[in-house]
């Protein structure tokens, strides 16, 4: 075990064994939070239900009696897909709205488009999507997966469960993808695979044209070596790559893919009769055998009067996030920021697999890792389930980042510390 493996593990015991939480009351009026997901444009098919996810919480939370006796209510804003504007609607929902916090954003460039409004106006941004990691910033609490918790478990999946030698790293054009990418080629090459047996592609967003692209992952899965794609192809893009890989007669079997952003909401607008047997690496499926699940999906399928409306791992993130908030504000007696940010490192909150998830000094959270195969209903079956893995958000597989930690508390308060200097190196992002 590495010095981060063994520091992540203290951590975990250390801040597991110090918190102590307190509730506290005050006046009658409103708490605002913030809702910043794109309800329009390409991202629109995965983050409207993030949005909706959110509403339910914040019904379900003043029902509960609101937090700190206060009413809470929820300013929705349409950032439309354009990363920029991410970033005028953050300062809204911040400096116009006045939210305590917000919960947010679904690509990295939109993550990292916001960044510098929450670090400048000291406010805070939950983020429930997996991610590449590399960053750590004291005002961004990642309830996704870093890479460690997602990308690399599946590869190692497939190499061993599926015998996979060549691989395919197919993206959408844009940080998440390539920076993934770059730490998976390097992990697979120190696992000796060949730089020949390894093949990327990047496209648009909203890309719509697969016929060459999956003819070329054809091709290259003709090698003689067991092939498998490995995608971080986000957005409305996944319906005509899937519809293509069937057109095409790629099967499981042949060819697996294992995929990193599609979930039950994106197999709800497909066929997937042809993609039965192919994979998703999360940390929470809507098939996952728990109470807490199958209460929290009844709540989910009332709550939009449709019964027709899937679960999945960004609402998971989004509903672990909300509640280790409301659990830090109210230990804090208050939603100022810097006593949130003091109270939440450690905080715990359940998850929906009947476990709990730990909110750590890196600003990350404790996920089981869940493989499942995609089935001809649109769920999923759990193939693999690992035991809570603590969130890295600095690579060890890349030479720039294998020395680097993150730890937010006080006096460290650093999230680019380096084990090898002793040095913090400023912001970490």
């Amino acid at each position: 075990m590495n010095f981060k493996a063994k520091l992540g593990g203290a951590l975990l015991a250390a801040v597991l064994s110090t918190t102590a939480l307190h509730g506290a009351f005050a006046a009658d009026d409103t708490i605002k939070i913030g809702v910043l997901h794109s309800l329009s444009g390409t991202m629109a098919i995965s983050e409207t239900t993030l949005k909706d996810v959110m509403l339910m919480l914040v019904d379900q939370q003043n029902k509960k009696g609101g937090v700190l006796g206060k009413k809470l209510e929820a300013v929705v804003v349409d950032p439309a897909s354009d990363w920029p504007l991410f970033a005028e609607k953050a300062r809204q929902l911040v400096s116009q709205d006045k939210v305590a916090a917000v919960f947010g954003c679904w690509t990295s460039s939109s993550r990292k488009s916001v960044l510098p409004v929450f670090e400048e106006l000291n406010s805070i941004l939950f983020y429930p999507v997996q991610y590449e990691g590399e960053e750590s910033s004291r005002n961004i609490f990642y309830t996704g997966a870093a890479p460690n918790q997602q990308a690399i478990p599946a590869v190692d999946y497939l190499a061993k469960e599926e015998g996979v030698k060549r691989w395919v790293l197919a993206g959408t054009d844009y940080v998440y993808p390539q920076t993934t990418n770059k730490i998976l080629k390097a992990y697979l090459m120190s696992k000796g695979v060949a730089e020949s047996d390894i093949m990327i592609n990047y496209t648009p967003f909203g890309h719509s044209d697969w016929q060459t692209i999956v003819s070329d992952i054809k091709k290259f899965g003709s090698a003689g070596k067991k092939t498998a794609v490995v995608s971080t192809i986000n957005g409305d893009a996944n319906v005509p790559f899937y519809k293509e890989l069937g057109n095409q007669g790629i099967k499981a079997e042949d060819i697996p893919v294992v995929a990193f952003s599609v979930g039950e909401e994106e197999l709800a607008g497909l066929d997937t009769k042809p993609l039965v047997g192919h994979l998703a690496a999360w940390n929470y499926f809507q098939s996952v055998d728990a109470d807490v699940n199958a209460e929290f999906i009844k709540e989910w399928k009332t709550f939009t009067k449709n019964e027709k409306r899937v679960t999945n791992d960004p609402m998971e993130a989004a509903y672990i996030g909300f509640n280790a908030w409301v659990k830090a504000v109210e230990a804090a007696g208050t939603t100022d920021t810097d006593k949130v940010l003091d109270s939440i490192i450690g905080v715990s909150v359940p998850n929906l697999s009947g476990g709990t998830s730990t909110v750590m000094p890196n600003h990350h959270i404790t996920k089981p890792v869940l493989i499942g195969e995609i089935q001809a209903d649109g769920q999923f079956e759990i193939v693999q389930e690992t035991p809570a893995v603590v969130g890295d958000e600095w690579s060890d597989y890349l030479p720039d980042s294998k020395n680097l930690i993150s730890d937010w508390r006080k006096p460290m308060s650093c999230g680019n510390f380096n084990v090898a200097s002793g040095k913090c190196g400023g912001k970490g992002s």
